[in-house]
């Protein structure tokens, strides 16, 4: 089943998203399961939303 998409909103830049992504995977211990597993996947999804909008501003 896909991540649900992040809640739409002022987003965040993708380096904060990435920093919370780092985090959650530290906080886990690299296994990423259940809850966690989903919670990873929408801040992937989120991030990469991030970066695209950072490619679209650039150009």
């Amino acid at each position: 089943m896909p991540p649900t998409p992040p809640a739409s909103g002022p987003a965040r830049p993708a380096a904060a998203v990435n920093e919370e992504i780092r985090a959650l995977v530290l906080e886990c211990g690299g296994w990423l399961y259940g809850d966690t597993r989903i919670r990873y996947e929408q801040l992937v999804a989120e991030w990469a939303a991030a970066v695209r909008a950072g490619i679209v501003e650039a150009a």
